[in-house]
């Protein structure tokens, strides 16, 4: 097979300084190449002239040294900052032995520090023989060139990043967010910083987070992406970006247009600079990162990179059948980290991320699959040994979601320090007890989360108390979350009993119906002139339930970017695919949806100005160092201990939980949670002596609407013992002062 092009008529390269740094890295005259093709019998470095009006480029071709381990390296004179390049890798074509080698494809280097451009839909970027439709034809080698059709790397200039303000996990709140969904309707940020890194760190970006509360805005992929054929046949796009080309490269459609005019480094250097800025603010980023699989779907899907170099090395695959891959994403391949040089290129690439642009830290997609030696999942993978020794990673802050769609995928608590997880435990219970629960007690059944509840209010300590030293990760290794972009917004939990997904174009049968919602009586929107409009406050009610507990309970929160002002999908689940209003949040902030930030920022503010509501260890029901009363109680409505048996009685609904400040030098917390569907009379425990002062009820529209709701004449201050009104389905946060 021959491909257009010309190889360099100098002699072979020098070997480059240190073959096994993967990558093109300048130095000296030029740069040191090496790429890992443990199969392959000659590599070629294709270094690209510019684009002719046809989309085809020059193309010179130097053939490297090796294979040193599976490296092929060289050093390679006159590279300069700006070259584009690709590999053409030569070996055998053995579909059935996973081997998938074509030297007609240009591949992208999975070390490259930025991407020219975007891919072209096309059989020619398919290894194998493809119609127009993208159909398999043949399982032979395609000749036809890929290089009009591809994105080629770009060689950049190395540097280090400053650190950022290294917030600590007792003081941090999580703000997931979509870099064009944030800013594309965000009033004060100018049209042309719209949907960009540089909108991002905007001013008027900055002064929302800084006013709300948050410390670490946690951005979804913004890795390279390709997004999967199929959308792309349909007219979407992957908006969410959980399809990676590049574990290195920014994403460039994500930069303004200036910068995606200047090239492929002025987008970089925008992403660099929208980290620097929300550093100078205080603030934080870590990034949603998804090594867990590629854009390369399955095996029928398209060769772009890792597929070209190393088919059977990179991706997981049947032991017994090498050409059949083992899909535990549902993405159509897994990466295989069982491989030395796929663990080598998340940590590289984590590395460069942390160092050299210096992000804070990283959410793991589907990390479960990280940590997989084929079926098995362990703590212990060398991969999660890595993260948490490695001197530079062990500092940031690492995020799992833990689970995958593997065997025994679901692993909630059982990654190792110093990384946190996502509780889908949290999530699952506190939308049972303010939503679900109700809605089947309205149509006569009798269901209760109150003792899951409790767990989940406390830490979780039957999920993080446990590990390699006495009392686990504690509650700070719980990430708490009760929206996040996949699944319902917080509005659309109470607006919605099922998913409205129509707009995916795959029949509403895409995203879980597993929604614990409640739509309070009517699916939808309800007009204010509606005779249902009676619901509406009930609602603006369950969604201040839902932030109130997120943010007083043990654990690291996490808010999804919008749900401060109400922000809805219309009822899509699993907006994906979505770049447009469905996804991008709509700024309003008048009316109820003003009431509902005001809210989120007082609890927020209540939670960063009191410890004893973000206690960094697992309390114990004692009395500690002398304390007058334990560290956490439970009780009843009636003022007395919660019994072993009232723990287990399903139509149980009201809970009070008092949390010690003594541990923090702070005021104790008293928390009352009505969950029933009726008012209830609540007698508040004796505690320890003190009046009881009210700072936030759920059923105040405001936090400003600061009037008395109780029966005891005492207004915001109940005595030990006292009484209290409680409004159906609402909770309260009293504090108590410590006498000294």
């Amino acid at each position: 097979m021959t491909v257009p092009g010309t190889s360099r008529p100098a002699a072979a390269p020098a070997p480059a300084a240190d073959p096994r740094r993967l990558g093109v890295h300048l130095t000296g005259d030029g740069a040191d190449v090496a790429v890992h093709a443990a199969h392959a019998n000659r590599v070629e470095l294709c270094l690209l002239g510019e684009a002719r009006e046809d989309g085809t480029r020059p193309e010179e071709r130097v053939s490297l040294l090796g294979p040193v381990d599976g490296i092929w390296h060289g050093h390679v004179p006159g590279i300069e900052a700006g070259q584009r390049y690709g590999f053409r890798v030569h070996g055998p074509w053995d579909p059935d032995a996973g081997l998938r080698h074509n030297p007609a494809k240009l591949l992208l280097d999975p070390y490259a520090r930025a991407v020219d451009g975007e891919i072209r839909l096309d059989p020619a970027i398919y290894g194998h023989v493809a119609d127009d439709r993208l159909a398999p034809v043949r399982a032979e080698p395609d000749g036809r060139d890929s290089a009009p059709y591809v994105a080629p790397g770009v060689v950049v200039e190395e540097c280090a990043a400053e650190p950022g303000p290294g917030i600590g996990w007792e003081d941090t709140v999580l703000y997931e967010a979509h870099v064009r969904g944030l800013t594309m309707q965000l009033p004060g940020v100018p049209q042309h910083l719209r949907g960009t890194y540089a909108g991002v760190a905007h001013p008027a970006t900055i002064a929302h987070l800084k006013q709300l509360g948050v410390t670490t805005i946690e951005l979804l992929p913004i890795h390279a992406k390709f997004p999967e054929p199929f959308l792309t046949a349909k007219g979407l796009t992957n908006y969410w970006g959980y399809n990676t080309l590049a574990f290195f490269a920014p994403e460039p459609s994500y930069a303004t247009r200036s910068s995606r005019a200047a090239g492929p480094e002025a987008v970089l250097d925008e992403v660099r600079g929208m980290v620097s800025l929300l550093h100078e603010a205080g603030l934080e980023i870590v990034l949603d990162v998804v090594y867990n699989h590629t854009c390369e779907g399955g095996a029928d899907g398209p060769t772009l990179s890792l597929r070209g170099l190393d088919n059977a090395g990179y991706y997981l695959h049947d032991d017994g059948a090498p050409g059949r891959l083992v899909d535990v994403t549902g993405c159509g391949n897994s990466l295989d980290f069982r491989r030395t040089r796929v663990v080598q290129l998340a940590l590289d690439s984590l590395r460069y991320w942390a160092g050299e642009v210096g992000v804070d830290g990283f959410r793991f997609d589907l990390a479960v699959t990280l940590g997989r030696d084929g079926a098995r999942f362990s703590p212990r993978h060398p991969f999660l040994v890595a993260l948490a020794t490695d001197p530079l990673l062990r500092t940031k802050k690492l995020i799992t979601e833990p689970w995958d769609l593997g065997p025994d995928g679901w692993r909630t608590g059982q990654f190792p320090a110093p990384t946190a997880d996502w509780n889908d435990r949290f999530r699952n219970a506190t939308r049972g007890f303010w939503l679900s629960d109700p809605r089947e007690a309205s149509r006569g059944h009798v269901t209760g989360h109150l003792r899951e509840l409790a767990t989940r209010l406390s830490g979780s300590a039957d999920l993080f108390g446990h590990g390699e030293v006495p009392g686990g990760r504690g509650p700070l290794g719980s990430v708490n979350f009760v929206t996040a972009h996949d699944g319902f917004t917080l509005a659309d939990l109470v607006t919605y009993d099922h998913k409205r997904n129509a707009a995916n174009l795959e029949g509403n049968r895409d995203g879980t119906d597993d929604n614990r919602s409640w739509h309070h009586g009517v699916e939808g929107p309800v007009a204010p002139d509606s005779p249902a409009a009676e619901i509406v406050p009930v609602r603006e009610r369950s969604m201040r339930n839902l932030l109130g507990t997120l943010l007083i309970s043990a654990g690291v929160p996490m808010l999804t970017a919008g749900d401060e002002i109400g922000r809805s999908q219309g009822g899509n689940n699993n907006a994906y695919c979505q770049d447009n209003e469905i996804s991008w949040i709509a700024w309003e902030t008048t009316g109820w949806r003003g009431d509902l930030l005001a809210t989120a920022t007082s609890l927020l503010r209540l939670r960063r100005e009191h410890p004893v509501l973000r206690p960094d260890r697992f309390a114990t029901g004692a009395r500690l160092d002398g304390d007058d009363v334990p560290d956490l109680s439970w009780y009843d409505e009636t003022g007395a201990p919660m019994t072993p048996e009232a723990w287990h009685e399903p139509q149980r609904r009201v809970l009070v939980m008092h949390r010690s400040g003594a541990p923090w030098g702070d005021a104790d917390a008293l928390v009352v949670l009505n969950g029933s569907l009726d008012e209830r009379r609540v007698q508040l425990p004796p505690g320890r002596g003190g009046d009881y002062e009210l700072v936030w009820d759920s059923a105040w529209d405001h936090p400003d609407e600061r009037e008395p709701t109780d029966e005891s004449g005492n207004g915001h201050h109940v005595p030990p013992g006292g009484a209290v009104e409680m409004e159906s389905l609402s909770m309260r946060v009293y504090l108590v002062p410590r006498l000294e």
